[in-house]
């Protein structure tokens, strides 16, 4: 743990984080702020709402900060459908194959995809809609599917306790802390999804989470009027 949390030290004095501007301002959100700390996004004129009943949300981030948790929690609230994509690829032989260095499935990605499109896409990526999607990934998900991407934040310390906690190895839990420290979930969700509709937001603790969970709920709110 000491090394991996030095390489963090070292890797962030001699790189300062970017700035992470939430939409249409020069502002980084502050550490520890949450969805509800961000301007909601653009429904008007200019951004027109996509043609289904409910919106989709995508959960993303480093695996142990609380995604699964988060989209379970927003599902039951909102009344909305998970959609735990590693839970599903394993219940539905969507793997591709299983990685013993990293203990791990990877997915089939277009077999998971092709899965996803029929109940998440609505075909023409309309649909009711009304899903909450989870997977430490989000460059594979066409941008039409979403109306909301979160990407969830943790603090290194508290990510390697975590994870050291499911068990990891330490190679696996290094691999994810550093995939934290380059913010690597950060610069994929910004790469991939128009600015409008992405989030960063930590998730340190369950206040963090009760905190995300509840301005979702008000985004669904806003969103529905």
């Amino acid at each position: 743990r000491e090394v991996v949390l030095l390489k963090a030290r070292r890797w962030l004095n001699q790189n300062p984080p970017l700035p992470l501007p939430p939409p249409h301002s020069t502002h980084r959100p502050a550490r520890g702020s949450t969805l509800r700390d961000q301007p909601p996004p653009r429904m008007g004129k200019s951004a027109p709402a996509p043609p289904r009943s409910r919106p989709n949300i995508l959960i993303t981030g480093t695996p142990g900060t609380g995604k699964s948790s988060l989209a379970e929690r927003v599902a039951a609230a909102a009344g909305f459908t998970q959609y735990d994509v590693s839970a599903v690829a394993k219940q539905e032989k969507l793997c591709a194959e299983y990685d013993e260095e990293l203990d791990t499935y990877v997915i089939d990605e277009d077999k998971v995809l092709d899965h996803m499109e029929e109940r998440v896409g609505g075909g023409d990526g309309g649909g009711e809609g009304g899903h909450v999607v989870d997977y430490h990934s989000c460059d594979l998900f066409p941008e039409r599917w979403f109306d909301l991407v979160v990407v969830l934040t943790c603090d290194n310390g508290e990510l390697y306790s975590r994870l050291a906690a499911r068990g990891y190895s330490e190679k696996k839990i290094s691999k994810n802390v550093e995939c934290e420290i380059f913010q690597t979930l950060v610069e994929e969700a910004r790469e991939s999804y128009a600015e409008d509709v992405v989030r960063v937001c930590a998730s340190d603790s369950i206040e963090d989470m009760e905190a995300n969970e509840a301005a979702i709920a008000e985004w669904i709110a806003q969103w529905k009027a």
